[in-house]
């Protein structure tokens, strides 16, 4: 594309007037005064052959006769063709220059985020949109949008191709298509409706708040064929226009409505159509005519009722004479022929008897028509329901006969009580479903006598754990077993429901008896004591149960489940495999847990976050071997949280995978920056959550935060809890080859606390073990931690992994470690947390010694 010289900077004509000056001033030498003539000359050729360039396209531009507009990327309109400006009614002023919102006022904000896209992927935009004219009226265009350079800058062309005419066309169609008396259905391939017109909603009975794919879809009707014959999918007319290509012309259907109980016959004739250069038919346009009337007393539609199972009956009340089709004489299943109107009666049920009798009266009373759904024993024992719809004869004043239909709907019957039943149980385990019991729970609120009722709310710990290791169906069977020990704990002293997931509801009266919630919590509790088995895993599943009672804990079912959640929230929080009752006080700290999380999910963008550094030691000499990273929490409205607070709370929401990954980042950050100070590498520990494990690319992210601060790999050690020793699919153990590759150091936390797996501790390539505090705090003198600390230790030596003990905090602790063979320990008689400025002073005081265990 190509523009005015000036508009580069300079003035042409002065230069080539230079130019010639130059090679004519004296002085000049011949070859100089050549070179300078030949420099005026091709810039003159050069200046032409643009000319030339810019009159061709400006000549193009013009002569395309739907409006042509080039485009920046931020929508500033760059040129506009003759016919542009002739369509818009403005001047090129108007419009050049300026963004593309002045021809359409309505363009979002972001409108050239989907043009751009499509464009970078070689493909056309194309949109129809309305654009305005320089008078305010508006006419709609269809917009086609390319790639074009315009000047060395990225732009589009867009040509806007005026569709009114169309639209005006579509318009017409539209309403032919809505006043023509025939109904007028497009499919597609698929038979999925495309359109439906006003004609065709009234045949099948479609209502304008109804969806007509869902009322045409063709498991709501029965469809025959003239003999009566049940039509396949494959037999129908717009299939069959669609499978052979051709016009299928008048067939006549007959159209059972299956839950309306409604039939209509109809004719259609099916016309396929067929989409530019396609050999297939895209769609298919059916017309259809309403035959009803025409057919309604024909042998056809009586055939159609048989099928649909339909009987027409008439009462002669004056001859008290009872006529029956052969198929509703086949519904009452009598063993004789039934005349008279009492002989139909007795196939009822007694009360039916008297419905039926009283709607026949008032019939010939002259009252309105009945419809009646009744039950009945046929001669064989075998139960049936029925509709009965009667009415007086049209045109009979004395109302001397009542005709009607008569239809088994037995089967329906059943299936609503199925559905019923399956809609309040859930099918795992049988119970009542999360629906059911807050109807039941809000029916005893809503009743005085029942109001004072109890909710327990039962959660089961560590299901997650065997969901993940051993898979949903151990989990789905898990499940089913607690609900049985629930079931057997309970009895019937109350009301069992799966809420969801691995939580349990138990409604019970706490009116006669009120320790009666607190003895089935200790029942659920006790059929917990034994372990669950699946194949030859074995787990101790136990449950934590919140109680609210009615009405002092809540009078609505919703806020009553809550409060008893709570509670349960509180016990397994405090110590699992136990129960706790709803008091203000807990729903005060679930305020403050709330408040907790919402402020934690800001902590890590606000900055809220700090390390400390606590020094691992070797405890013969108290030398500096490496630090843990401890994360420090202070809030603008909470003040300074310890982890031990908000922890557990980023484990339940998440947000410790981003906060894992901030401490690891800046932990490795601290450690460069020691170095850089002339420290050397201090490697610094650092704990990595379950979660974090679980959903991060572990491996990946840290040698790319290694690389970031050029660290070798053994300045950092990733601490583990024991959850990931029983994870021993592939991906954990490739996590941790990956890792050791790198050099990093890999121990587990905590080591005896959690689930202690050794037969998966001998396949993880880890270097050590870190003894939990839980059991340093105990010796010398606790019996039972001098044994587990003896076993941790004999562990670690077995498997030629180091140790080190977390907790120490007594001259004796030390003494004791020592003697046992611990060489390195951290705890409070060698110093709490330290900033990084602390820590570092203690570098500068203490040798750093290279740990025992890397």
């Amino acid at each position: 594309m190509t523009h005015d010289a000036a508009s580069d900077g300079f003035d042409l004509q002065a230069l080539v007037a230079a130019l010639e000056s130059a090679a004519a001033e004296r002085g000049t030498d011949d070859a100089t005064a050549n070179l300078l003539r030949q420099a005026r000359k091709a810039l003159l050729a050069k200046q032409h052959e643009a000319d030339t360039e810019r009159s061709r396209y400006r000549n193009l531009f013009d002569a395309v006769p739907d409006p042509v507009s080039i485009i920046a990327e931020d929508g500033t309109v760059l040129d506009l063709n003759k016919a542009g400006m002739q369509a818009y009614k403005r001047p090129p002023e108007e419009i050049v220059g300026r963004n593309i919102n002045v021809l359409n006022p309505d363009l979002p904000r972001d409108h050239l985020v989907p043009v751009w896209e499509t464009l970078n992927r070689g493909e056309t935009y194309v949109i129809e949109v309305t654009n305005m004219r320089g008078d305010g009226t508006r006419f709609p265009v269809e917009v086609h949008s390319a790639n074009i350079n315009f000047d060395g800058r990225k732009s589009i062309v867009a040509v806007a191709r005026d569709i009114s005419s169309r639209r005006l066309a579509e318009m017409r169609y539209r309403e032919l298509m809505e006043t023509i008396d025939k109904g007028i259905v497009v499919n597609n391939r698929d038979l999925v409706v495309q359109y439906c017109n006003g004609a065709a909603m009234r045949i099948f009975g479609i209502r304008e708040d109804q969806r007509v794919n869902h009322e045409l879809s063709l498991d709501r009707w029965h469809v025959v064929d003239e003999h009566g014959r049940e039509m396949q999918r494959n037999e129908l007319p717009a299939q069959r226009a669609l499978n052979s290509g051709q016009m299928v012309e008048s067939v006549l259907l007959g159209m059972y409505h299956r839950e309306r109980k409604h039939l209509i016959w109809v004719t259609a004739t099916s016309v396929p159509q067929f989409a530019p250069g396609e050999s297939r038919p895209s769609q298919v346009t059916t017309l259809f005519s309403d035959v009803t009337e025409l057919k309604r007393d024909s042998a056809l539609f009586d055939r159609a009722q048989s099928l649909a199972h339909i009987g027409g009956w008439e009462w002669d009340i004056g001859r008290d004479r009872m006529y029956l089709t052969d198929e509703a004489q086949r519904i009452l299943g009598a063993a004789r022929p039934l005349i008279t109107l009492d002989d139909m009666l007795t196939c009822l049920r007694e009360a039916d008897r008297r419905r039926l009798r009283g709607a026949l009266d008032l019939v010939t009373a002259g009252g309105k028509g009945f419809d009646l759904e009744l039950q009945g024993t046929q001669a064989d024992g075998h139960p049936f329901w029925i509709r009965v719809i009667g009415d007086a004869e049209p045109g009979d004043p004395g109302a001397s006969r009542i005709t009607g239909t008569m239809q088994d709907i037995s089967q329906d019957k059943q299936a609503e009580e199925t559905l019923r039943i399956q809609a309040r149980t859930d099918p795992l385990t049988g119970l009542m479903n999360r629906d059911a019991v807050l109807t039941e729970l809000g029916a005893r609120l809503s009743d005085p006598e029942r109001a004072q009722v109890a909710v327990l709310y039962i959660d089961l710990d560590r299901f997650k754990m065997v969901n993940d290791v051993l898979g949903h169906n151990a989990g789905d069977e898990l499940l089913v077993q607690a609900s049985d020990r629930i079931r057997g704990a309970v009895g019937t002293d109350g009301m069992i429901a799966r809420f969801g997931g691995d939580e349990f509801l138990v409604i019970c009266d706490a009116g006669d008896d009120p320790q009666l919630p607190e003895q089935l919590a200790h029942a659920v509790l006790g059929a917990f004591a034994d372990s669950f088995r699946f194949g030859k895993d074995e787990f101790a599943i136990t449950a934590s149960i919140g109680l609210a009672v009615a009405p002092g804990d809540g009078l609505r079912p919703q806020q009553l489940i809550q409060n008893a959640d709570i509670a349960m929230y509180d016990s397994k929080h405090r110590a699992r495999n136990g129960w706790q009752s709803f008091t203000q006080e807990l729903a005060q700290r679930q305020q403050d847990r709330l408040q907790i999380e919402t402020q934690l999910r800001r902590a890590v963008d606000n900055e809220e976050f700090r390390l400390v550094y606590q020094p691992q030691v070797d405890l013969r000499n108290g030398h500096i071997i490496a630090a843990e990273a401890l994360i420090r929490w202070q809030n603008h409205q909470l003040g300074e949280l310890r982890p031990d607070v908000f922890i557990s709370h980023a484990e339940t929401t998440g947000d410790i995978v981003r906060i894992g990954s901030w401490v690891l980042r800046e932990a490795c950050r601290q450690v460069a920056a020691w170095r850089d100070q002339g420290l050397g590498i201090v490697r610094v520990a650092v704990n990595v959550s379950y979660r974090q494990f679980a959903g991060d690319d572990l491996a990946d992210r840290v040698r790319a935060i290694l690389a970031e601060f050029d660290l070798p790999g053994a300045a950092l050690e990733l601490e583990f809890t024991e959850r990931v020793l029983i994870e021993d699919a592939p991906a954990t153990l490739r996590t941790f080859a990956d890792l050791r590759q790198l050099g990093v150091v890999l121990t587990i936390d905590d080591f005896g606390e959690g689930y202690s797996a050794l037969n998966y501790l001998r396949r993880l390539p880890i270097h050590g073990l870190k003894l939990s505090p839980l059991f340093t705090e105990g010796v010398p003198n606790n019996r039972s931690d001098v044994a587990v600390c003896q076993a941790v230790s004999a562990i670690a030596r077995s498997l030629g992994l180091g140790l080190v003990a977390e907790g120490v905090e007594s001259e004796a602790q030390r003494q004791f470690l020592l003697n046992l063979g611990v060489p390195v320990g951290q705890g409070f008689l060698f110093a709490p947390g330290l900033s990084p400025d602390e820590f570092a002073r203690r570098l500068a005081d203490t040798p750093l010694e290279r740990a025992l265990h890397a």
